[in-house]
């Protein structure tokens, strides 16, 4: 698994031109906005998403044929992805809270409280995002797989929306209201690692999928 993290590493190095404008972009982006903490989830989104990048390379020109010719398994190639994906989720993650939370202080927008807050609630977001789109890339490839990735996480989109015009026709308004008013009153860690604790469960169930997947391909 070592080996498979060198290469995707050397992959994401090679690559840096565009790390290097998205943190341009993010550092601009929080210079001018008034809600710094956009950039949080921005690029956790984007640093997740390069993993799907490394998959297409690997499938590129009939790669993995000769990747799996090697002393590599699939559970073990599988596995790497997921590692990989949350290494760099976390560190682009990391990187976007100290670039938010230093503008908001120094523009005096948002205190640091507030950024840390949101950022907790956005790191349960890398794995699920994960759990999502791997299982999808491995098994329609690389084009198709990001169509099918789009939609699930449309479809997703949808069922909130669903949700909250559903809540308005119930007349349920009130009492999300109060629910809201009462927000100082809950637990924000017990949430926290409640949201972790589902993410990670839900990342496990998806990486048993991703094997599955890549056990029956053939290549």
């Amino acid at each position: 698994m070592k080996g498979l993290l060198i290469k995707d590493m050397k992959l994401m190095l090679n690559q840096k031109r565009f790390f290097v404008t998205i943190g341009f972009i993010a550092v601009m982006m929080a210079a001018v906005v008034k809600d710094t903490s956009f950039i949080i989830s921005y690029m956790t989104v984007l640093g997740a998403m390069f993993t799907i990048s490394t998959i297409s390379y690997d499938e590129f020109d009939n790669g993995n044929a000769f990747l799996f010719s090697l002393p590599v398994t699939r559970a073990r190639y599988v596995l790497e992805k997921y590692g990989f994906g949350v290494i760099i989720g976390i560190s682009c993650w990391l990187f976007s809270v100290l670039v938010a939370a230093a503008i908001g202080e120094m523009r005096k927008i948002m205190p640091v409280r507030d950024t840390l807050l949101i950022a907790v609630e956005v790191l349960p977001v890398i794995l699920i995002l994960l759990a999502v789109i791997i299982p999808f890339q491995l098994k329609f490839g690389a084009e198709k797989g990001r169509i099918v990735s789009v939609a699930a996480i449309g479809a997703v989109v949808v069922v909130f929306i669903f949700t909250e015009k559903a809540a308005e026709i119930l007349n349920i308004d009130l009492e999300l209201a109060a629910l809201i008013d009462h927000a100082a009153e809950w637990n924000w860690g017990m949430i926290a690692a409640a949201a972790m604790a589902l993410a990670l469960v839900l990342l496990l169930l998806s990486a048993k999928i991703s094997i599955r997947i890549m056990e029956k391909k053939e290549f």
